[in-house]
């Protein structure tokens, strides 16, 4: 059996199972004596309930239950809270109201859940759910932060004065002022990070149980993150988390979506108590579209100075982030955490000013994607120098290595700060230029107009910390059949754990990748969990790994040394075997644990860990776009992108990591738009007949490659991979963009670049 170790791409073994039908996703799982569950959501954004009426669904064929917030008041539910309810940097508490289960006096987005109907099928439940009468008195709906900001705005919340959860400055405020006071050049944009949808391929979905011998609940659920949720949720339920148990076998996306705990998930098992039966609920791709935690929607006001040589002096951004009608999950923690954290990226910048703004509207409650935070920042700094230096008369290329931190002052510390340990900023992108053919870009533009297209060229500089929650643990036991059980806090959901986390413990022990089983995904099988987000599964899951085989290491030494007669520091350990140095003597490790079991002294190791660092991603990406100036279409032509994640586990799986996130950021940059009506708060891209995604014929072969430079804060040299495109791919087609449409007068253009929004953008520059 071979060893596949650090550094290797081996096929992912998991992918066997998926292709013949073998993935145990929610769908897949199959439960004695099911119910099936719907959920009654509001129509209106915002609306007073004036009355509700459950008699008729009641009565309908097949009905087992039908739920309402009073009831649910009745039997002791919670609300949900935010998971981060205060200033992460000062710790003054954030302004929020806690999100209802179920709606009660008031409906504050469409497709807030009012009621759950119960039945012995999803048929009879659909069916139930549209006898229910709800009285509504509708409100006005106010769907940006400029309305939520208005004198005489609708309140949203009572516990939300004038609709503003934080307001907050930071930074240098003087310093930034008296730099823009001298400065020779000072560049002004507002910026629209707009909303999107992220779409998993398998929708949100659970399966609650309720055992009343032991009175423990059990859900089967859709989710990137069970330990922290099922916390949350045991709270929801008023119980404690022991009595709460979240299975997530094989998980069908996330992207953030399925990061925090949801509404249905206390519902599905509260229902199930109620009913003495399991009851499944599964979100159609409506309820997805109205109600899952969207991403980004963040507009910033933005100023950067410069002297004469272009030197970059100071940057203030007053932002504006819309958290929808709660403050869900992260919302809070994101505003006063990620998005400060790189402020001004790699470039060098001595005052940096910051007022972060966040309210609340009627719109579905904003959660996380790839690059939370990190994004928003990436694409002022990027669209600011992009801006600045036609302005100045400085190629905006050299403006950007002007002001590049270079690797020789590498560790970096912002001016906020905070500290990057490790990066080759400059040598990373002078190789993403010269990959990308940037000296013959001018040769390619012509031959676009000859062909009469427009043609534009659009660099980015990403960077973000990766981490998400600062705790995790792993469990490695080795079982009397000779295999290695690997149990771990965090979860896959699409990455290729089931490959790159033997591929560590093999590389660490010299056991045979097969012999290595992972397991995860149940809140039972081990203590603690941070789950997947923010890229942070080989970093924290993959340090506890590494110190575990540490362990694992020292304890076999003093078998093996008894074993083999010999002093402990005469033992030495490789490619899986303890030997006798200097000598042909030795014992593998799997028979060691052979021989610790037998004399009550396993091998078996469990180990917890807190970080107290990031990792820093970063790279550089080039794009060029082809526009028809006639209807207005882009077409994305070249992707070029050099990236710096460290060392690299399994190369094959990060650049499949990277492309999906390349596909993401292009969705956004080109056509994702989760669109209100100002008017109503109706969602007017709530399916995909209006709210398409990047197809495989509209993304050109991507040129990846990587500039590594080890990470100084985890013993694998690790970084997080799965969001640089999504943070990167934005502000480099927007540039790109720009470049091709400055010909024609156009000034200001932000995302996503339809063929509708490009023609406007065209005809108002020709008017």
């Amino acid at each position: 059996m071979a060893v596949s170790i650090i550094g290797d791409s081996p096929k992912r073994r998991e992918d066997a199972r998926f292709v013949t039908g073998q993935g145990a996703y929610l769908d897949d799982l199959r439960f004695d004596r099911l119910a099936h569950a719907t959920v009654l959501r509001s129509p209106h954004a915002h609306a007073l309930i004036r009355s509700i009426d459950i008699s008729a669904a009641a009565r309908a064929p097949g009905v087992l239950a039908v739920l309402t917030a009073a009831a649910g008041e009745a039997d002791g539910l919670k609300p949900l809270r935010p998971y981060v309810e205060a200033n992460v940097q000062t710790g003054e508490p954030f302004i929020f109201a806690p999100q209802p289960l179920l709606a009660a006096g008031k409906v504050r987005f469409v497709g807030e859940p009012i009621a759950m109907v119960v039945a012995e099928t999803l048929a009879q439940a659909l069916d139930a759910a549209e006898l229910i009468v709800v009285d509504y008195e509708a409100l006005t709906a106010i769907t940006s932060p400029e309305m939520a900001s208005a004198p005489g705005a609708p309140a949203i919340s009572s516990e939300v004065p004038g609709n503003r959860c934080i307001d907050w400055r930071t930074g240098d405020w003087k310093g930034a002022e008296a730099a823009f006071a001298q400065a020779a050049q000072v560049v002004r944009l507002r910026l629209d990070n707009h909303r999107v949808v992220t779409n998993p391929m398998e929708p949100r979905g659970c399966v609650g149980q309720f055992d009343p011998a032991s009175g423990r609940y059990t859900l089967h659920v859709a989710s990137q993150n069970i330990h922290i949720n099922r916390d949350h949720i045991a709270r929801c339920l008023d119980v404690e988390a022991k009595n709460v148990r979240f299975i997530a076998p094989d998980v069908g996306g996330g992207f953030g979506a399925k990061n925090f705990a949801y509404a249905e998930h206390a519902l599905v098992l509260w229902a199930a108590r109620r009913t003495d039966r399991p009851v499944k609920w599964v979100a159609n791709r409506g309820e997805v579209f109205l109600c899952d935690h969207a991403g980004r929607d963040m507009q910033a006001e933005a100023s950067l100075a410069l002297d004469a040589s272009g030197k970059f002096l100071a940057l203030k951004v007053e932002s504006f982030a819309n958290l929808g009608a709660y403050m869900a999950g992260a919302g809070g923690g994101v505003q006063t955490y990620q998005y400060i954290h790189l402020q001004g990226t790699v470039y060098r910048i001595p005052s940096i000013a910051l007022r972060v703004v966040a309210v609340l509207t009627n719109t579905a409650p904003i959660g996380v994607t790839r690059g939370p935070g990190f994004a928003e920042a990436v694409n002022i700094v990027e669209r600011l120098i992009d801006a600045a230096a036609p302005q100045g008369g400085f190629d905006r290329i050299e403006l950007r290595r002007r002001n590049i931190v270079p690797g020789h002052d590498m560790p970096m510390t912002n001016s906020f700060g905070f500290q990057v340990d490790s990066g080759a900023f400059d040598g990373t992108l002078d190789k993403a230029l010269a990959r990308a053919d940037v000296a013959g870009f001018p040769a390619r533009r012509r031959d676009s107009e000859r062909r009469g297209l427009l043609r534009g060229l659009g660099i980015a500089y990403h960077i973000k910390g990766t981490g998400g929650s600062p705790e995790e643990n792993v469990d490695i036991r080795f079982e009397g059949d000779g295999t290695v059980s690997l149990i771990t806090g965090t979860q896959h959901i699409g990455q290729g754990h089931e490959t790159t986390f033997p591929q560590i413990l093999a590389h660490r022990l010299g056991i045979a990748n097969e012999l290595i089983r992972l397991r995860q995904g149940d809140t039972d099988l081990i203590a603690a969990g941070g789950g997947h987000g923010s890229s942070r599964a080989t970093y924290m899951g993959g340090t506890a790994i590494w110190r575990a085989a540490d362990a694992i290491i020292a304890k076999g030494l003093a078998l093996a040394a008894e074993a083999l007669e010999a002093a402990e520091a005469d033992i030495r350990f490789e490619d899986g075997r303890f030997t006798v140095s200097g000598t042909d003597r030795g014992i593998a490790l799997l028979d060691v644990a052979v021989l610790g079991r037998k004399k009550k002294q396993p091998l078996d190791t469990y180990h917890f860990w807190k970080r107290e660092h990031l990792t820093f991603p970063n790279g550089a990406h080039v794009v060029e776009v082809e526009i028809d100036r006639d209807t207005g279409t882009v077409d994305l032509v070249r992707y070029t992108a050099i990236d710096d994640y460290g060392v690299l586990v399994n190369p094959m799986i990060v650049e499949g990591q990277a492309h999906g996130a390349i596909a993401q950021g292009v969705g956004q940059a080109l056509m994702e738009h989760a669109l209100y009506d100002a008017g109503s708060g109706q969602m007017l891209a709530a399916s995909f007949m209006d709210y398409p995604l990047p197809r495989a014929g509209q993304l050109p072969s991507f040129d990846l490659g990587f500039n590594s430079t080890r990470c100084t804060t985890n013993p694998l040299g690790v970084k997080g991979c799965g969001e640089a495109g999504a943070i990167a791919a934005f502000p480099a087609i927007a540039n790109a963009v720009l470049d091709a449409l400055t010909p024609l007068g156009v000034k200001k253009f932000d995302g996503p670049a339809t063929p509708a929004r490009i023609w406007q953008a065209i005809q108002m520059a020709r008017t």
